[in-house]
Formats: C-alpha cells, sequence, structure tokens
C-alpha cells in the first residue's frame, strides 16, 4: 500500500520545496493536485523540462514518489470545443506523467454547472446531465487507448455536484469502460452522498477499487437533514468538508476494517483541506492516525 498526502494545503511551497516538506511529515509518496505551476486547474499544463528535471531531481533528494497525479478538466462538458480542449491537456499531462515516471493518474468525473453555462442550471433533473455523461464517453474513447498503451492507470472519482456524484452509476460506468486501466477512487469526505453503510459500499467497490481519499466529514442528510441550515430553503448546494480524521462523522473503524477484509492494496492519500492555518500539524496527525488503523486492521509490521 503506499501512503500519500495531496499537499494541497502547501501548495505555496514551491515545487522544488515540497518533496522535502512531505517527507518532513512522515509521507513517502505524493498525490500531486492541480496548482499553478504544475497541472493547473482546468488549463493548459505549465509544465517544460526544466520544470521536469527539477522536480525529479528534488523528489530524489528527499526520496520521496508521487504516487499520483491528480490533472482537473473539463473532459465531460457539453460544450464541445471545451471537451476538446480538456483532452487535448489531459494528453500532455498523460506525457507528464511518463515523463515522471507515475504509473497512476486520478480525477473526478468532472463537469456539473459550474460555472454556470448560458441558462441551464438542471445538471441533477435534466438534459445537461445526460450530455455530460455523452461527453465523458466520447472523451473516454480517445483517452483509454492512451492510459493502456502507456501503461497508467487512471482513478475516477465521483464528486458532489458533478454529472455522477454517487456511488452508482460510478461503479457500474467504470466496470462498463471494461479496461484494466480504469478503477474507482473511494472518497471517504463524500461518503454521505454515495449512501450510508460504508462496509456495504466498500465491499460493492471491491473488484474495482484502487485508491481511497482519507478525511473526515459531516453527515449532512442527519438531524432531520439540519446539520447544516441553507438558506433559501431547497438550494442545490453541495455541502461537504475534508477534516482530519475524528472531526467528523465517518465510521473510521468500519472503513479501515473493511478495506483491511477486502484487501485493499492500492493508493491511501490523506486529502485534508479545511486547516491552512495549521498545515503541518494536520498532515503529521493524518499519517500518525492513518497508521494507527492501519496497524490495528491488518496488523502492525
Amino acid at each position: 500500500m503506499k501512503i500519500a498526502i495531496d499537499p494541497f494545503m502547501h501548495r505555496h511551497l514551491s515545487l522544488e520545496a515540497l518533496p522535502g516538506k512531505v517527507k518532513e511529515l512522515g509521507y513517502d509518496w505524493i498525490e500531486l493536485s492541480p496548482r499553478g505551476d504544475f497541472l493547473e486547474w482546468f488549463k493548459a499544463p505549465r509544465v517544460f523540462p526544466e520544470r521536469i528535471k527539477s522536480l525529479k531531481r528534488s523528489l530524489k533528494e528527499a526520496d520521496v514518489g508521487i504516487a499520483s497525479l491528480l490533472p482537473m478538466y473539463r473532459w465531460a462538458s457539453n460544450d464541445e470545443t471545451e471537451r476538446k480542449a480538456a483532452v487535448k491537456h489531459w494528453k500532455r499531462a498523460i506525457e507528464i506523467a511518463v515523463e515522471l515516471e507515475v504509473d497512476t493518474m486520478n480525477s473526478e468525473f468532472g463537469r456539473g454547472p459550474h460555472p454556470d453555462k448560458g441558462s441551464c442550471y438542471c445538471c441533477h433533473t435534466g438534459s445537461m446531465i445526460e450530455a455530460c455523461e455523452d461527453a465523458w464517453w466520447r472523451s473516454m474513447e480517445e483517452l483509454v487507448p492512451i492510459f493502456e498503451r502507456e501503461g497508467i492507470q487512471l482513478n475516477v472519482e465521483p464528486h458532489p455536484e458533478d454529472w455522477c456524484e454517487t456511488l452508482q452509476p460510478a461503479l457500474d460506468i467504470i466496470r462498463t469502460v471494461n479496461s484494466k486501466s480504469v478503477k474507482f477512487l473511494y472518497c471517504a469526505p463524500h461518503t454521505f452522498y454515495f449512501g450510508d453503510d460504508t462496509k456495504a459500499m466498500l465491499r460493492e467497490a471491491k473488484d474495482v477499487l484502487a485508491h481511497v481519499h482519507v478525511g473526515d466529514t459531516f453527515n449532512h442528510k442527519a438531524s432531520s437533514g439540519l446539520r447544516y441550515i441553507l438558506n433559501p430553503p431547497g438550494t442545490n448546494a453541495r455541502v461537504h468538508q475534508h477534516l482530519n480524521i475524528g472531526q467528523g462523522e465517518v465510521p473510521w473503524d468500519e472503513f479501515f476494517g473493511t478495506l483491511a477484509e477486502i484487501g485493499f492494496d492500492g493508493i491511501m492519500t490523506a486529502c485534508v483541506f479545511a486547516w491552512e492555518d495549521k498545515a503541518d500539524q494536520s498532515g503529521t496527525f493524518m499519517r500518525a492516525e492513518m497508521q494507527r488503523y492501519i496497524d490495528k486492521h491488518w496488523g502492525a509490521k
């Protein structure tokens, strides 16, 4: 198993300084999420040969590896110009992964209605969700053969407000892709959008599960739907958090215990965004707490 950290809360550091910080926090692996000087959100990668060389050098010096690259492009956009640009950026990101000798990439299903395009805001009730799914399949037709050819595994997660934001149909969609190079990412902070039975959901995902994000959240459905109070009532807002373990309501013994039961041996990423003012403390706490649960449920090594 690779235990990684998403260093988004440390994005103020240079790329070259990042591996040393990750090592200081107790990790050997990075899940490198979008940042302005590398894989920028939704835009072409800001990557050139010298940047690749300097990153590889700093990774080697810190004895840290990249477990996964996390690009975010609008590959499910129902705007064909936008979708084609996203596929172009994906192809370049795959080239970068190959240059860095990274064998895994992960992303979200993507393209909910943000930012709102025109007057259509019917992602969950009308045509936009269908158009976005069709667009995603067109992108996968182009990209899956490249992932397979380059030996890179793609792990996809549903995200609140994406065209696909729930455990099902996400699992069946990934199975329908029918490629050994495309697997499922279970994000614990999205647990309460997936369902209510953590054990059952992880067991259901067993055959395609390759990657988990670890962070806590509250159950937005609890207390008669009043865990959060949103105005105006009935808003389509999707609320969740990425907190330290123990600060929310994810059932962690069930989570880690079921992962051990199904023989999970993929990537486990600390994925906390809530504490930029104490990012170091959060990172070290998450590393120790993840290891505590691993030792408890897999057995200390």
